[in-house]
């Protein structure tokens, strides 16, 4: 129905994850009528990043550079890490401006019936890390589902014989929620990480 090069371009984009046809249809449209030097300027964006980013030697993160800013910052806490699922989620961290310990990131959770194990994830990284580190906490801070559940359990079996203290984040009810509309395993999460006022 379309030329070729369009053709390539939608089933290029339809291979993303969360594009479907018409939304790959709708991407490719839009570049094809973006002026060239825009469209010239995201394929160098596309290509540089898939040239230069790579996981950090220490915490896996992706960056430019090993070991990555955070890895290289001696102002942080060197004897915290937090574990957590992918990138993501240590920039939705890092906004907050509130944590100030390292991040390691293991790249999925565990999940049998997609066929990830603890050999796909980053795990013999951060028990290499604790083995050769001076760290006191380990805060794991996977998803609060079930995937990210066994993934945080499974981490803190692996790291209680080295000594190392740790700890999961809190789950509960979101700040401008109404609790008919929490689900219970939700309040239960809330009413275990109960904090004194």
């Amino acid at each position: 129905m379309y030329s070729e090069p369009v053709t390539q371009l939608i089933e290029a984009f339809a291979k993303l994850p969360g594009i479907g046809n018409k939304s790959a249809q709708r991407l490719a449209f839009h570049v094809i009528q973006l002026p060239k030097e825009r469209a010239e300027t995201l394929a160098n964006a596309i290509l540089q990043a898939v040239h230069t980013v790579q996981y950090c030697s220490i915490c896996c993160n992706l960056a430019d550079n090993d070991p990555c800013t955070i890895c290289q910052n001696s102002k942080r806490d060197l004897h915290t890490i937090m574990v957590v699922e992918d990138p993501r989620d240590m920039a939705a961290y890092e906004r907050t401006r509130e944590y100030h310990g390292l991040y390691h990131v293991l790249h999925g959770v565990l999940s049998p019936m997609n066929s990830v194990g603890p050999n796909e994830l980053k795990i013999a990284e951060l028990l290499k890390r604790i083995q050769e580190t001076s760290i006191e906490e380990v805060i794991t801070a996977t998803n609060p589902t079930v995937e990210g559940e066994a993934t945080a359990m499974y981490i803190s079996r692996l790291l209680k014989p080295l000594g190392v203290k740790v700890t999961r984040i809190a789950h509960g009810i979101p700040v401008g929620g109404d609790l008919e509309f929490v689900d219970e395993v939700t309040l239960t999460r809330a009413l275990e990480g109960r904090v004194e006022l």
